[in-house]
């Protein structure tokens, strides 16, 4: 009889982490186990309070599956017994591993998708100075080898960090994450500023509470819906506002509904990008699956993290491998 339990884990990260909405200093991440005979199964979640979610929220609403999963609950019927959001990522995610385990069959092979390839990675600049973001740009790119940078931005003094770490880095992709940082009245100029830096993407510029002004103008680059873009449900609403939409496994509640709305977005035809939370390798593991669907693919947590799991997944420059059985799937 499969067992589940729900654990919460904190990791350090390197330094801090920060974004317009705040820094932290830890990653602190709930893993729902289940145990079958000798099969083990896991999935990582980041309960995320800008969802409404709190770490032992999420740990108790996976708890609270425990009969389901003993009476042999599947991905399917999880989808409409839980919201999507952390919560069923985790458990969801667990539910793919498990399967894989007993089968001896891997997950992309379950999903009915070709053994994903080594990819490149976005890395993350945290929010800070002009002055503290330039060198971490040319570090980034110097003996690390990156070669495509995401920049957190979202506040006074944007314009300011982005001259000073094309400056500094001028040859390397950038995309830029706003995080709902930008208003109305500045969207325009942040916008053509990113243009005439070379960035080839902006993620979320506005509260997606505003949004709908990013589909009365012409834009002149790229725009990628993060906050405003959850599961299928939301994806009528974005469709002439933005250009791509950002799929996270813990907004989509797992990678059972992240595999069916990157089919429908790019029937829509929106670009995607694959991202993250910053957590460890067991979370981003199965978001590599998405990646040869993906434009822009950010599974960057573990290199944020002082320490990471282990086995964790392998990062050689700005690539990262994809997962071996004995971390997930």
């Amino acid at each position: 009889m499969p067992q589940l339990t729900a654990s919460i884990e904190r990791f350090p990260i390197r330094g801090a982490f920060t974004i317009a909405r705040g820094s932290k200093t830890e990653a602190v991440v709930v893993t729902a186990t289940i145990r079958d005979g000798t099969a083990i199964g896991r999935g990582e979640c980041v309960p995320y309070a800008r969802y409404g979610e709190s770490v032992d929220g999420v740990a108790a609403a996976i708890a609270q599956q425990a009969d389901a999963v003993a009476d042999g609950l599947d991905r399917a019927a999880l989808q409409a017994r839980m919201p999507a959001g952390a919560a069923r990522n985790a458990l969801d995610c667990a539910l793919w591993d498990l399967e894989a385990k007993r089968s001896g069959r891997r997950a992309f092979a379950l999903a009915g998708l070709a053994a994903p390839e080594p990819v490149v990675t976005a890395y993350t600049l945290s929010l800070g100075t002009p002055e503290a973001m330039a060198r971490a740009a040319a570090e980034a790119t110097g003996q690390a080898g990156h070669e495509l940078l995401k920049l957190k931005l979202g506040a006074e003094g944007d314009m300011e960090r982005l001259r000073a770490i094309r400056a500094a880095a001028p040859q390397v992709r950038l995309i830029v994450d706003a995080n709902e940082g930008w208003t109305p009245d500045n969207l325009a100029a942040h916008l053509d500023a990113c243009a005439k830096a070379g960035v080839e993407l902006v993620e979320q510029p506005l509260p997606a509470s505003a949004d709908a002004l990013l589909g009365d103008m012409t834009r002149p680059i790229a725009v990628c819906a993060d906050e405003s873009a959850h599961g299928r449900d939301t994806l009528h609403r974005l469709v002439g506002r933005y250009d791509a939409i950002n799929i996270k496994l813990d907004k989509t509640g797992g990678l059972t509904e992240a595999l069916a709305l990157a089919a429908d977005a790019r029937a829509a035809g929106l670009d995607i990008m694959v991202g993250c939370m910053v957590g460890t390798s067991l979370a981003m593991a199965p978001a590599l699956l998405l990646a040869a669907q993906a434009r822009f693919v950010d599974l960057d947590g573990p290199l944020l993290l002082a320490r990471d799991r282990e086995p964790g997944l392998v990062y050689a420059g700005s690539r990262v491998h994809p997962a071996g059985p004995e971390l997930w799937g």
